[in-house]
């Protein structure tokens, strides 16, 4: 059976237009970093030509091994030294960004080396950027977006500026980004996106 971690991982279903509360427990990730501008920037277009190589090579290392699963979608986390360039400015050459793709708990160090091995055969963009890393969430307010990336900024600074402290909690750790719809094949109104925020309590 096709392991598929969207179906079965309930914090990738929040709510649209309202915020929820949910604990997000460690999981194994392959990513690269970089800043900049995603609609202009090289350094990003080179990221995602390094990035999804080897996560479609770890896939198939692990289905040769009889465990198959789905690739997941892109994922990022997004910061900027001045975080009104982020929720009102929108200034995106000023951001830093880690582009994300979440693995599977069994896989090991050992399978990403023999993908990135493949990789490699194939005289496919350098995978040698990506590492592979837990990230550790825990505590976090996320929504469902609909619509244009450009359109979360009000989003967002309700996020920070009301329910953040309307309930206690103060910002902990970077803007998550999970982007459940194909930007290249879906039109922007119906684009899908889950906006996570990691929190502790005040």
């Amino acid at each position: 059976m096709k392991v598929d971690l969207k179906k079965q991982l309930a914090d990738y279903h929040p709510p649209n237009g309202r915020f929820e509360l949910v604990t997000v427990p460690p999981r194994h990730y392959l990513m690269i970093d970089g800043h900049g501008d995603p609609n202009t920037s090289p350094v990003y277009a080179e990221a995602l030509a390094a990035l999804f190589p080897l996560a479609y090579a770890v896939k198939f290392v692990s289905k040769n091994l009889g465990r198959d699963y789905v690739v997941m979608p892109l994922q990022g986390l997004w910061w900027a030294d001045d975080m009104t360039a982020f929720t009102t400015r929108r200034d995106k050459s000023t951001w830093h960004w880690t582009l994300l793709n979440l693995l599977p708990d069994w896989i090991t160090p050992e399978h990403v080396d023999a993908a990135r091995a493949a990789v490699a055969a194939k005289g496919a963009a350098p995978s040698t950027a990506v590492r592979l890393e837990v990230l550790d969430e825990g505590l976090c307010v996320q929504t469902m977006h609909l619509g244009p990336y450009d359109d979360e900024g009000p989003v967002l600074q309700r996020l920070h500026d009301e329910f953040v402290p309307e309930h206690g909690l103060s910002l902990h750790g970077r803007h998550h980004e999970i982007y459940l719809g194909d930007v290249r094949r879906t039109a922007a109104e119906r684009l899908r996106t889950i906006l996570r925020q990691p929190v502790q309590r005040s």
